[in-house]
């Protein structure tokens, strides 16, 4: 018979004499992706090289604390890079629906938006300051008195010499006429009919003469005023220029080494003599402050603060929040935009560092994947619209000069969420080249213990909690070897043992503690199973109350307790189910009920076959296995998955065969294959739990135990009840090899192992079930030759008679 195992089999503990320190306060911090060997070089390799595509995607559990983890390996990393340039956007002159891009080194970005903010500052006071001056009126006066003086000259030139042939030039509302003179006046029109007809004609000749003369002299006028003009403009931008040669030369001197400031400050230059007439007309078509506004700069990312390359996470990746945005504004019903309106994404901000993406929350949002690698196969950002993207949209906007791309993305997800990609998108591994897969366990040893000890330090001191002594620390790494479901590791999933960690401190402050211990901790565990417990608990209840059959004393043909898992979220439980199995002679037909009922899943389907195999092969090798059996998970109203179950199943099925009752008083997991070998199974804790619960609660713990796999041994770490149960001899847990180890225990018989003729001992319980299946093989023989030597009418009255 197999011995039970002791309590130190079923937990592996943590003592306080492992550690020689007193308090987790004493001991060095240690970087959270120590252990994580195989994914910090990747992350050292990925982050290293430069060529295009190597972008990486951290693999690991759903319940990592990835962020955190990658997040300040990619810091440390980003400190040993150079601060990235300063991105501007400026008003494009020549073409303002593409506004230009400038990088400048880090914090010349921000110096020279104060610089340019400060010229327009001064400029608006110069400016009317040069046009009021006493210096430009004066000369604008004398330009205009002379041009005034040229065109009286040039009529006045004309009015002399009709005055010398006795015409004067009179000036009307209408313009100009000529009329004959009499002495220092017009001469009346009666007298100028008086006049001999010669020398009427000759006055009318002379006032034609005259008029032509006259409109030459009014045509010279536009021209004139022309000239006004130009020397009016010359004039103003001789003023302009004095004005704006101080400040602009001095921005120029400052910034003599960046053509693109240079570029800038010559195209203001051009601007503002091009727009004079802003600054004097009051209702010209551009205002000043329209002018000045096309000076400024969009300084879209500002490194001037950067110690190194920039780190970004981008919780909520969308296209816009990717690439940027343009915003606009609402004037009188229309909405504008100008390049002062342009956004920065997370890729401009993370330009020359590191993006760090969910990749779930990237693939959730419409277009951000499309745009994202769009972005990474032409190594620059354009800052557009999903709708510009696509072409959904057609009106005038804004197209800035897309800016160039040095920067690693580094994706976020989980090991089915990677493959998926790997599988169905081609152009996934061109873009994501590294993959930095994180372990779920670390080695439990001396060294392991020690390093876990100080990354629990680390957690405790980066959350500001209290330190741990020793014994709360020995709690925590008991726990997460639990959590690993092995003795020989512990779980490297930061986020649950942060979790146990922030309710622990909690606990130790509920007392009064200055350090977390092994009771706060067991505290904080036991609050976590307690808040969680409803479910199970009303499970428990139903089975006490006999809703739920499970038999846990007496002896029963055809029927075991198997042990199964409940998950719900983050939390899962133990609980027994009842299996019962039917058998006759038949045609070597193994019914799995639940298949047939379409509640069983494939593994459990596989299981099923797999031990039917078993049967056929151990007990029926050479001849055919005449036997119809069925099974059943009785009670079972939702799906059946996993292969844990086929021992029981093997057993009950044994059971109903030979007619031998099996022990209710022990429940049974694990995995059978074709040569009748126990396989590991997972979730033993909670299995060897959920039916010691059940036990307990009906007050009949004595001679109750458990049957699973001895490779399962090593994964065991039971609850501190169970423990004592165990030392107290009340509860069992048995490992076990071989099918037949669970057959003896479970009938008290011996299996009996087969000799060199095949043969079994002839009191063995395979003996027994050999003898069965051979009658049943002769009850099917017999049938068989019954139905063959009867007639065809009497053979159709039979087969009506057994179907009523």
């Amino acid at each position: 018979m197999v011995e039970p195992l002791g309590v130190a089999q079923v937990y592996r503990e943590c003592s306080d004499d492992t550690f020689s320190f007193m308090a987790t306060s004493e001991l060095e911090p240690l970087e959270l992706l120590t252990g994580h060997i195989r994914a910090r070089e990747a992350l050292s390799f990925g982050t290293a090289i430069r060529s295009d595509g190597f972008n990486l995607f951290v693999l690991g559990p759903p319940d990592y604390d990835k962020h955190t983890l990658v997040g300040r390996f990619l810091a440390e990393q980003a400190k040993k890079l150079p601060a990235p340039p300063d991105g501007c956007y400026l008003f494009n002159f020549e073409d303002p629906s593409s506004p230009r891009y400038l990088t400048l080194p880090p914090g010349k970005g921000w110096q020279l938006r104060v610089d340019i903010e400060q010229l327009v500052e001064e400029l608006r006071s110069t400016i009317p300051a040069v046009f009021e001056s006493d210096e430009y009126q004066n000369r604008l006066h004398e330009m205009k008195q002379a041009m005034s003086d040229r065109q009286r000259d040039a009529i006045e030139t004309v009015r002399r010499e009709a005055r010398e042939h006795d015409i004067l030039l009179l000036s009307t509302p209408n313009g100009f006429t000529f009329t004959p003179a009499e002495g220092d006046g017009m001469m009346a029109p009666e007298t100028f009919e008086k006049l001999p007809k010669d020398e009427r004609d000759r006055i009318q000749g002379t006032v034609e003469i005259l008029q032509r003369k006259l409109q030459q002299a009014i045509r010279q006028m536009p021209q004139l005023a022309k000239e006004l003009r130009q020397q009016t403009q010359r004039l103003n931008e001789e003023m302009l220029q004095a004005a704006i040669d101080g400040p602009l030369g001095e921005l120029e001197a400052r910034y003599a080494d960046f053509s693109g400031v240079l570029n800038h400050l010559e195209a203001i230059r051009e601007a503002i003599l091009q727009h004079v007439d802003a600054f004097l007309e009051s209702h010209s078509e551009m205002s000043p402050d329209a002018v000045f506004s096309r000076f400024q700069v969009n300084l879209l990312v500002d490194n001037a603060g950067c110690d190194g390359a920039p780190v970004v996470y981008q919780d909520l990746p969308t296209h816009q929040h990717l690439v940027g945005r343009i915003e606009h504004h609402v004037h009188n019903g229309t909405l504008l935009t100008d390049f002062s309106l342009i956004r920065a994404g997370a890729l401009h901000r993370a330009n020359g560092g590191y993006l760090v993406l969910d990749a779930r929350s990237l693939l959730q949002q419409p277009g951000a994947w499309e745009t994202l690698k769009r972005v990474l196969r032409a190594g620059e950002i354009r800052t557009e619209s999903l709708e510009q993207a696509y072409g959904l949209i057609s009106t005038v906007t804004l197209e800035p000069e897309p800016v160039p791309l040095d920067l690693k993305v580094v994706l976020l997800g989980d090991r089915q969420l990677y493959y998926l990609l790997c599988e169905h998108d081609p152009e996934f591994l061109e873009l994501f080249k590294v993959q930095a897969d994180l372990e779920d366990t670390l080695p439990r040893d001396a060294d392991g213990q020690m390093q876990y000890a100080r990354m629990l330090a680390s957690m405790a001191r980066d959350a500001e909690l209290r330190p741990l002594d020793r014994s709360g620390v020995g709690s925590m790494i008991e726990h997460a070897s639990r959590l690993a479901d092995d003795q020989r590791k512990l779980t490297a999933h930061h986020r649950a043992l942060h979790d146990l960690l922030l309710e622990a401190d909690h606990w130790a402050g509920e007392a009064g503690a200055e350090m977390v211990g092994r009771a706060h901790v067991e505290k904080a565990i036991a609050q976590q199973l307690w808040r969680a417990g409803r479910i199970r608990e009303r499970n428990l209840e139903m089975i006490q109350r006999g809703t739920v059959m499970i038999a846990t004393h007496g002896e029963t043909t055809g029927q075991v307790n198997g042990l199964s898992v409940l998950q719900l979220g983050e939390y899962g439980f133990g609980q027994p189910s009842r299996i019962t199995a039917t058998a006759r002679p038949g045609a070597g037909q193994v019914v799995d009920i639940e298949r047939e009922s379409r509640l069983g899943g494939r593994i459990h389907s596989k299981a099923v076959m797999i031990l039917s195999r078993f049967l056929a092969s151990r007990y029926a090798g050479e001849t055919p296995l005449s036997l119809s059996a069925s099974l059943a998970f009785e009670q079972s109203y939702g799906g059946i998955e996993g292969d844990s179950a086929s021992v029981a199943e093997v057993c009950a099925l044994i059971s109903a065969i030979v007619q031998v009752p099996l022990k209710q008083s022990l429940a049974v997991t694990g995995s059978i294959n074709q040569h009748g070998e126990v396989q590991a199974v997972g979730g033993v804790n909670e299995k060897v739990e959920g039916f010691f619960q059940v036990c307990r609660e009906r007050g009949e713990l004595d001679g109750k135990g458990v049957l699973l796999p001895a490779a399962n041994v090593e994964h065991l770490m039971l609850r501190p009840e169970v423990r004592e149960a165990i030392a107290q001899g009340h509860f069992r847990v048995y490992a076990i090899s071989h099918v037949d180890e669970a057959l003896e225990l479970l009938t008290g018989c011996e299996a009996g192992q087969v000799d060199g003729n095949g043969h079994y001992p002839e009191d063995s319980l395979n003996a027994k079930v050999m003898a069965r299946l051979e009658r049943f093989q002769q009850v099917v023989k017999k049938k068989g030759s019954r139905t063959n030597k009867t007639p065809p009418a009497e053979q159709d009255e039979e087969d009506n008679g057994n179907a009523e």
